[in-house]
């Protein structure tokens, strides 16, 4: 079967555009108050996405693994920046950026240069071609289950502290009275990639399936290709949301094991 790759013009994206208007008026019209995040939303998808697309060629070009490694570090700080930004309860001093950040790094460094050395092996390993791309994915999903688990804890211990006290009263270490709330972050954290790994074929098709089969790969190519994308996802928040949330349960407690909601804001 031969590739057909078929290009797009501004003229067809400016006609998916309307279907933003569709939405814009739609908010208006049942006084829902969106239209401006609407707009702002779609500015910033095409400024970032038309930015990115100039960066990608030139790293494409260079296969340097300095600037790989910057572009890498560039993501992952927005990406960290991300996780906290729609927070309504936050570590203070800056420590929920840095819990998250640092997830990010340890889980989507991890798997990315496993799916990097091990599966797709291109020569560099290191080619930006498929690094970053690569690590794209495991960030833009990976942050979401960081973020929900996150929010999840910190929610559910100012919700249960009278609960969590009255067990330390009662001679429990702090580990032992936040254990079962540490749980529920964490399945919290993994449901989404659960649901999207559930509904994979049968409700959807992935994104990197459905661009690949757009730009004339095989179908049975993409599907190998997508079946290792879902797993190397679920890696990748699982590693993340454990230690994200494992982390902000450590910074809510002290060595004398207190409950320090004193910490949020």
């Amino acid at each position: 079967m031969t590739a057909v790759y078929i290009q797009l013009s501004y003229i067809d994206l400016a006609i998916a555009s309307t279907l933003l208007l569709l939405a814009g008026g739609l908010s208006v019209a049942l006084n829902l108050g969106l239209e401006k995040s609407l707009g702002i939303a779609a500015l910033r998808t095409t400024v970032q996405l038309s930015l990115i697309g100039i960066v990608l060629k030139m790293l494409f070009q260079l296969v340097s693994p300095w600037w790989t490694g910057l572009a890498a570090l560039v993501m992952v700080l927005l990406a960290g920046r991300e996780v906290i930004a729609r927070q309504t309860l936050k570590l203070r001093g800056g420590w929920s950026y840095s819990i998250a950040t640092s997830s990010l790094i340890m889980a989507g460094g991890i798997v990315t240069i496993l799916a990097l050395t091990t599966a797709v092996r291109p020569e560099p390993w290191y080619d930006p071609r498929f690094a970053i791309p690569l690590l794209g994915m495991m960030l833009g999903n990976t942050l979401t289950g960081i973020s929900v688990g996150m929010e999840r804890l910190n929610a559910t211990l100012k919700r249960e502290k009278d609960a969590i006290e009255a067990r330390l009263l009662l001679g429990h270490t702090r580990r032992d009275a936040v254990r079962p709330y540490v749980r529920e972050a964490m399945r919290a954290g993994l449901m989404p990639i659960i649901n999207a790994m559930s509904a994979a074929g049968l409700i959807s098709l992935p994104g990197m399936m459905t661009g690949q089969i757009l730009a004339g790969v095989d179908p049975t190519e993409a599907v190998k290709y997508q079946i290792l994308i879902m797993f190397l996802l679920a890696g990748t928040t699982s590693i993340g949301a454990l230690i994200a949330v494992l982390a902000t349960s450590w910074r809510l407690g002290d060595d004398r094991d207190r409950l320090r909601l004193d910490r949020l804001r």
